[in-house]
């Protein structure tokens, strides 16, 4: 039975967000809620929905962007993570015949390439390459792999510090015996300067997010973004906002110290307290993000990320000229 494609209109809202909530992959950055906060002007949606015998198959979150003077299906260029969203139970067949029907789709609409880029392995469910299979069978190819650090939150909360290596286990000691408390944050101004600070002098780049654009996902996502502070006296000498992007998945998405207050160790008491949340609350992992730029390893950020037991798995964008 061939594949139906139908482009995402807004009556379909409803259909769409409960399938990324009971699908195998679904995560945060596929919801349409999350994907809706950017201003309408700044992308051009293109999002696609894939039934087969009248039952929606799989959703595909995506937008039509020019990339070196290329009309590129893009999947999503307002989100870590994009590619095809799939139920548990999704056979191969049915992967190979969304990859072909989406490529035929992408040519009828004179696209002159698709880019896709998934959720890493650990946000599944269950464990299942069929889609990234079907991909590279029909020509796809690697634009980039990227490695980001995840820690399996797969020990007991007292067993913490025992994951990490010994420099951050003298600093979490330090932090404790110096007063610096890790506590739940709604003070996202505050962080914010210290964030803006941190990047335009390591990186001379301004946050991915306004502080605008932040504090309206918070207002969206109450119970799913998170900002943790670490304070010396009334200070916020640090902070990590985390999402958490499904019921497997955490993700610190900003990390940030003020230089000023190194010395209070925040961040590294940050994550022994973020680790043990996660823990309590039944998360699989931790995804730190990426420490690679292109496929370009930043040595440091790797070095401090394995400090506290993180270990690389693949991010994948997959690339298919028409």
């Amino acid at each position: 039975m061939a594949i139906e494609i139908k482009r995402y209109t807004e009556q379909d809202r409803p259909a769409w967000e409960n399938f990324v909530i009971t699908a195998n992959n679904g995560t945060i950055f596929h919801e349409r809620k999350f994907l809706g906060y950017h201003p309408p002007e700044r992308f051009r949606d293109f999002s696609l929905m894939f039934y087969k015998e009248g039952r929606l198959l799989a959703l595909l979150p995506a937008v039509d962007f020019v990339v070196d003077n290329r009309r590129v299906l893009l999947s999503h260029r307002g989100a870590s993570y994009g590619g095809f969203v799939c139920k548990d139970d999704l056979a191969i067949k049915d992967a190979f015949d969304l990859v072909t029907s989406l490529i035929r789709y992408a040519k009828d609409a004179a696209f002159d390439a698709i880019d896709l880029t998934p959720p890493p392995q650990v946000y599944l469910r269950r464990p299942c390459n069929y889609i990234d299979f079907a991909l590279v069978q029909n020509g796809f190819g690697y634009r980039k792999r990227e490695i980001s650090s995840v820690i399996p939150l797969d020990f007991t909360r007292d067993n913490i510090l025992n994951t990490f290596n010994e420099g951050s286990r003298r600093a979490v000691r330090r932090a404790m015996k110096l007063g610096t408390v890790v506590r739940e944050s709604e003070d996202y101004a505050a962080f914010y300067k210290i964030l803006e600070k941190n990047l335009r002098l390591r990186h001379n780049v301004s946050p991915t997010h306004t502080l605008d654009e932040l504090l309206k996902l918070k207002g969206m996502y109450t119970d799913r973004i998170k900002l943790f502070g670490a304070f010396h006296e009334q200070t916020m000498v640090a902070g990590v906002v985390m999402f958490i992007c499904n019921p497997r998945v955490v993700l610190a998405f900003y990390i940030s110290h003020n230089e000023d207050h190194q010395q209070y160790r925040g961040v590294n008491i940050l994550f022994h307290d973020i680790i043990d949340w996660g823990i309590a609350g039944g998360y699989g992992f931790l995804d730190f993000g990426i420490f690679t730029v292109n496929e370009d390893p930043n040595w440091g950020l790797a070095r401090f990320k394995e400090s506290f037991g993180a270990q690389g798995i693949f991010r994948d964008s997959l690339r298919l000229f028409l």
